[in-house]
């Protein structure tokens, strides 16, 4: 009778996985996924840049990203829908061409037609919102669930690098180039972001069968109860619009008025900024490897921790102090962010994670514009100390309530096995 090896000597024996960077097909996910961030970073900036030239207003300006910001919630629920019905690889690509298509038109009508630019704005925030859960779901079905804690934090250090160096290279760009020619670079990242990505393993999907399907009202609903199937993605959801809405907007706000009038010079601002976005590298680049036995009461610690930034204005502390706690910031998103991204990926039922990733984008991102438009009508009203020393509150103490709802430990429904 064969004997079975020893359950000790198959892990010695077993190889390490391979990482995840010497995998072809994350690869062209990776390159595909950071020229979409790339891209959906640059339109603003470039849009600065046109008013700055005077071939766009600073009314202009709000009604196209107001246009796109519209476009981006509308496409990320209905982008949701359509990558658990059908190939997520193509959801990618007919989303991603859709924000392609945006690109010279927006050119087009640059000093031209507002309404053109607003129409072709929706058409790119549209483009974003629905390849943004297409690609949170591919991830899924193209790495290993091993390696997906890895996978996850080099796509945000990729999100996070153009953010830090993008600004230095547009600039540069735009002394040799004018604004029509940066929209078109734009579309020719959109058409990356494409063609280049590979397709996932279809058995991952298995709604994406030909099968009757019910309407689409009923399959967002879907969505929402496996959300609520996992109190710990709840709980989750709430912590980071409390961050977001009040935390982030409070010092997207307050940081510039308070770095010049407290301090009297813009040095605090931008190095504020960059601090925040080289803390959460550093965060991406630890939590790749590092496992923390009570995963989520990790990351909603890390959370929490963004509530340093808002502490820091309001306290009379050297401007050290300011750029130090937005390192902190940073790093503590990231701890918070891939964690995040991996137990979704992970515990959610393979043909309803594009849903329920639609949801986290939609809830997060949609707060955001209703935080930053309360927040300074609330400074104007009660003052920056008062408003900043309620936001930094929220961010501590919403995110600890957060890590008390059960499963919320593990980020899982049921606690991992016990490892030797």
């Amino acid at each position: 009778m064969p004997t079975t090896p020893a359950p000790t000597a198959a892990k010695t024996d077993a190889p390490p996985p391979r990482s995840v960077l010497r995998d072809t097909a994350f690869l062209r996910l990776w390159a595909g996924t950071t020229a979409s961030g790339l891209a959906t970073w640059a339109l603003p900036f470039v849009l600065g840049l046109a008013v700055l030239h005077r071939d766009l207003g600073a009314a202009g300006l709000g009604l196209v990203l107001a246009a796109r910001t519209a476009g981006f919630l509308v496409a990320v629920a209905v982008g949701g829908v359509l990558a658990d019905r059908h190939s997520r690889r193509a959801v990618v690509l007919w989303s991603a061409l859709a924000a392609a298509v945006a690109a010279p038109l927006l050119a087009a009508g640059l000093g031209r037609s507002l309404v053109l630019m607003a129409a072709a704005a929706a058409l790119a925030g549209a483009g974003q919102g629905a390849c943004r859960p297409a690609f949170q779901a591919l991830t899924a079905e193209t790495v290993a669930p091993e390696r997906r804690q890895q996978a996850n934090a080099a796509m945000t250090m990729a999100v996070r690098s153009a953010t830090l160096t993008g600004p230095a290279l547009t600039a540069l760009l735009a002394a040799f180039l004018d604004v029509p020619t940066l929209l078109l670079g734009i579309g020719l990242l959109w058409l990356v972001a494409a063609l280049v990505p590979g397709r996932g393993d279809a058995t991952a999907n298995p709604a994406a069968e030909p099968a009757p399907r019910a309407g689409f009202r009923a399959e967002f609903l879907e969505g929402i109860r496996e959300a609520r199937r996992h109190p710990w993605f709840l709980a989750g959801l709430a912590a980071l619009v409390a961050v977001i809405a009040l935390g982030y907007s409070a010092t997207s706000v307050a940081l510039p008025l308070i770095s010049r009038d407290r301090y009297d010079t813009e040095w605090v601002l931008a190095a504020a900024m960059t601090a925040y976005t080289v803390g959460a590298l550093g965060g991406a680049l630890v939590i790749a490897r590092l496992r923390p036995r009570s995963q989520g009461w990790a990351a909603f610690a890390g959370l929490a921790a963004y509530g340093v930034a808002p502490l820091s204005l309001v306290l009379p502390v050297h401007p050290v102090v300011v750029v130090a706690a937005y390192a902190v910031a940073g790093i503590g998103i990231e701890l918070f962010n891939v964690p995040w991204f991996t137990a979704t990926q992970r515990e959610v039922a393979p043909e309803k994670l594009a849903r329920v990733s639609s949801l986290d984008f939609l809830v997060s991102y949609g707060l955001a514009p209703v935080g930053l438009a309360l927040i300074a009508p609330a400074i104007d009203a009660f003052g920056v100390t008062p408003v900043l020393a309620v936001c930094a509150a929220a961010c501590f103490l919403v995110p600890a309530a957060a890590a008390l709802v059960p499963t919320a430990r593990h980020f899982a429904r049921t606690a991992p096995a016990a490892t030797d």
